[in-house]
């Protein structure tokens, strides 16, 4: 287990406004265009997480998740002047909640190795009796090519 320093808690505390970033664009987006609003909406989440989980791992993920869903549920509520922007009767808006979980907890149980990099150790160096780099350079800016014509002193005739 890594231990926990102050770069870690402020990766997470990022991860945190990142969900709630998400969370709350979502909320706000997900009936937008019906069905397409919400499909976008849970690809940002799932963008978002995996983002979140290869930045850092899981306390990372847990951060953002708090964010994501906290912000989710949160605007589902009823607002101080009565207006909601997830009516109760829409089943869109069920969509929107429980997909954000589903996806969340998919980029969750998502094997480790997708968001690992391990460093790979580069090849040692090929020693050959050619001292030109591959690929050699074919010619010089200005150098007369293979199919460029030849044109002598006094020839006026181009082909």
């Amino acid at each position: 287990m890594h231990p926990l320093t102050a770069g870690r808690v402020g990766k997470a505390l990022v991860a945190l406004v990142l969900g709630v970033a998400v969370g709350t664009v979502g909320t706000l987006m997900h009936r937008s265009v019906q069905p397409w609003g919400v499909v976008a909406c849970l690809a940002l989440v799932a963008t978002a997480g995996v983002v979140a989980r290869a930045w850092d791992g899981w306390p990372t993920l847990v951060a953002y998740a708090l964010g994501v869903l906290g912000s989710t549920q949160l605007l589902a509520r009823e607002g101080p002047g009565g207006d909601v922007l997830m009516p109760a009767g829409q089943a869109i808006g069920w969509v929107w909640v429980l997909g954000a979980v589903v996806v969340v907890l998919g980029v969750a149980a998502a094997p480790r190795r997708l968001f690992v990099d391990p460093p790979v150790e580069r090849p040692s160096a090929v020693t050959s009796a050619s001292t030109t780099p591959w690929p050699e350079p074919v010619a010089q800016p200005g150098a007369v090519g293979a199919g460029d014509p030849v044109l002598e002193a006094g020839d006026d005739t181009a082909p």
